[in-house]
């Protein structure tokens, strides 16, 4: 039996192929596969098979798989779904090694369709054959070449943008589209159903292609998530990967009794899981062939700051805007480069970035001023804008630039605006593989990628902060006596100290005398909180009381408090209140985790409090947490930016959240049972003074065995 990560060479480099459903009919998807297997020039040997035998293009059809006179690579198979089991199994009698399923007919159509989807994957594990599809196009490479697929002809050209699909119908689609974009294709792979062969295992045998530079996924989930993302790491650490994740607004709302849980959806794991993995995501489908032709084609900037070139005040300001809208800056140009730049523009332009030249500017002004501006050190990556000029020929421009951006060592991408009047240009462009986009902001969205590609690289060899001082051993003991659900508040309390996430003071009173009694040890004010495994938030049910200031006001408390629960939830088992020491100063967040059934343990940063799922100004990240990931939870979240203090903020101990986040990742990391842990909130004292868990949520599915 072949294990998951067997060779896949036989798809990619087969030195025979043969295709089972090959029609004369010029009409059938038989005749279009086998057109394009031979119009594309593959080198290796080609063999029909179709009942009816007879000759197509020029070669001889066999009636039967066991007439084949020479042994075969891949096979394609284009047949009746009720058909294709049993002459997979005479392939693999043949010693096969790969096929592809075409047709349709299985899984997607119902209970009987993956019955006959089971019975194929049983036969090729039978013979150690690798499938592709069903229901798929096939694949090709334009490089080797090779084209098993039955789109329309032409096929696109040669490139180094490779597209694996989980559609084949956007496949067709793209193939089109990216011809009239002059963008070239390396190899394509559409999945199809993904009996066997599905798109973790075709990463790294891309990756792998010396043609391809950018991969490009369109994905309707993934097979496998905590694989997917050790393959990923292991490709983008190579080569650019981007994907397109759809289906987002189909996620399933989680069962979730924290707000953790709530908002650790469906998207926000595929979120952690491409940030971890330095998978790009895109938002659609243009803006991912828009990144692709910037990473195939550009080298990385060393930062963010921006040049922008213009002849035309209005697309400069413009792509100023959109610039500070992805998160680049313009550069501060030197006083040498504006010297420079006033010897030879007229003294109507401006020479502050964005430089603008003016309508009159030159093809040789064009590349004189990005020449100047590539050679200033803060200059990282240069935006140039080129509206058709009145006075001279945008092809002309375009000419001028190429031969400055073929050597330059930081990233240009064009904005020619128009149509009509700058297509010269854009043939110039295409010709030689320099992006080029209609609008400031997509070349602006071009840019920040090339960025984002660039931190990631930076950081892709960090590896997740592991504490070396936590008890896992006193964890598990706590686990193991404690049955499944939500775990009682000192429980959860000690389990957040053997991980070093100090809690604040609390006990459990069971009348309101020991209430009064604990809360003058601990020192006034109190909280008090209804303590019951059916009530986890408390807040809601009348069930938390704050700034609780003398022994009267505790008794009375005790009891307010314990009547709200029960009226709220007269089922509920209630098993008393409990008494905690107020912590005034400081800021709130909240941090948590939650098990995501597809990657594993997801870590939560955020703002807290009762309206957190409204406000839904929350980051996630795969636990357990990288340094960097850590910091970057906090900069995306306004929660996180407000502890370097605001107005009258004084500034809190950003570095205490940092280590109790995680430490709190580390955790659900190493005891996946928890399935849900929420410290809401954590209340955060000023720099150098720690952070201390106030209200604690811990829910256990299982236990360990």
């Amino acid at each position: 039996m072949h294990t998951k990560d067997a060779s896949l060479s036989h798809f990619f480099n087969p030195r025979s192929v043969m295709i089972i459903g090959a029609s004369t009919d010029p009409t059938k998807l038989g005749y279009g596969l086998a057109r394009n297997l031979v119009h594309s020039g593959y080198p290796g040997q080609i063999y029909f098979v179709n009942p009816k035998g007879g000759t197509l293009l020029g070669q001889p059809v066999y009636a039967d798989v066991t007439q084949v006179p020479g042994p075969v690579d891949l096979a394609v198979l284009l047949l009746p779904a009720h058909l294709t089991p049993q002459i997979l199994r005479v392939c693999g009698e043949q010693g096969v090694h790969a096929a592809i399923i075409a047709a349709g007919g299985f899984r997607e159509t119902g209970p009987q369709g993956a019955a006959l989807e089971k019975e194929c994957l049983q036969i090729a594990r039978e013979y150690d054959m690798r499938l592709l599809g069903p229901n798929c196009i096939g694949l090709l490479d334009t490089h080797l070449p090779l084209d098993t697929t039955f789109l329309s002809p032409p096929p696109p050209p040669p490139g180094d943008v490779a597209f694996i699909s989980h559609s084949g119908a956007i496949c067709a689609a793209l193939v089109d589209w990216a011809r009239g974009q002059g963008i070239g294709i390396s190899r394509l792979v559409s999945l199809g159903n993904q009996v066997d062969v599905n798109e973790t295992d075709v990463l790294a045998p891309i990756a792998a292609d010396p043609h391809t530079r950018v991969l490009n996924l369109y994905l309707e989930g993934i097979s496998d998530g905590r694989r997917f993302v050790e393959q990923a790491r292991r490709v983008t650490g190579q080569k650019p990967v981007i994907a397109l994740k759809v289906g987002r607004f189909a996620s399933r709302r989680r069962a979730a009794a924290s707000h953790t849980g709530a908002l650790a959806g469906q998207e926000s794991a595929f979120n952690a899981a491409f940030y971890r993995a330095g998978v790009i995501r895109a938002e659609t489908t243009e803006e991912m062939f828009d990144w692709a032709r910037a990473l195939a084609w550009c080298p990385l900037p060393q930062g963010r700051s921006v040049a922008v070139l213009t002849n035309s005040g209005g697309p400069g300001v413009t792509a100023a805007d959109a610039l500070e809208a992805q998160g680049l800056h313009l550069a501060n140009l030197q006083e040498d480069t504006q010297q420079a730049l006033r010897a030879f523009l007229p003294p109507v332009a401006s020479v502050r970035n964005p430089v603008d030249m003016v309508a009159s500017a030159s093809p040789e002004q064009y590349a004189q001023s990005l020449r100047h501006l590539l050679a200033d050190p803060g200059v990282h990556s240069a935006l140039v804008i080129l509206v058709a000029p009145p006075m001279f020929a945008s092809g002309a421009v375009a000419k001028a630039l190429i031969p400055i951006i073929q050597t330059a060592d930081k990233p240009v991408i064009l904005a020619v605006m128009g149509h009509m009047m700058i297509q010269e240009a854009v043939a110039h462009l295409r010709a030689v593989n320099v992006p080029e986009y209609r609008f400031p902001e997509k070349a602006a969205s071009a840019l920040a990628v090339l960025s984002r590609r660039a931190e990631f690289l930076a950081r892709a060899k960090e590896t997740p902060v592991v504490q070396d001082d936590v008890d896992d051993a006193r964890v598990r003991a706590l686990l193991a006596q404690a049955g499944p659900g939500f775990l009682p508040q000192a429980v959860s309390d000690h389990i957040l100290a053997a991980y070093g996430i100090p809690p604040v003071p609390t006990a459990l009173a069971n009348d309101a005398q020991a209430a009064a009694r604990l809360a003058h040890e601990m020192g006034f004010p109190v909280a008090l909180k209804v303590a019951s495994p059916d009530i986890p938030h408390k807040s809601d049910v009348g069930g938390v009381l704050l700034n609780v200031e003398s022994t009267e006001a505790v008794v009375q408390g005790f009891e307010t408090v314990m009547a709200n629960a029960l009226q709220a939830q007269p089922q509920a088992e209630i098993q008393g209140v409990y008494v905690q020491r107020m912590i005034l100063s400081g800021q709130e967040v909240i941090i948590g985790a939650v098990q995501d059934p597809q990657f594993g343990a997801l870590a939560m940063f955020g703002s807290g409090g009762v309206e957190v799922e409204g406000i839904k100004d929350v980051a996630f990240a795969l636990a357990p947490l990288t340094d960097k990931e850590a910091t970057h939870m906090l900069a995306s979240t306004w929660a996180g930016r407000k502890l370097d203090g605001y107005r009258n903020l004084p500034p809190a101990d950003r570095t205490a959240v940092t280590e109790a986040l995680s430490r709190l990742a580390q955790l659900a990391a190493d005891f996946p049972q928890i399935a849900e842990v929420e410290i809401n909130p954590l209340r955060v004292l000023p720099a150098g003074e720690g952070a201390f868990a106030i209200d604690v949520r811990m829910r256990v599915d299982k236990m360990e065995e």
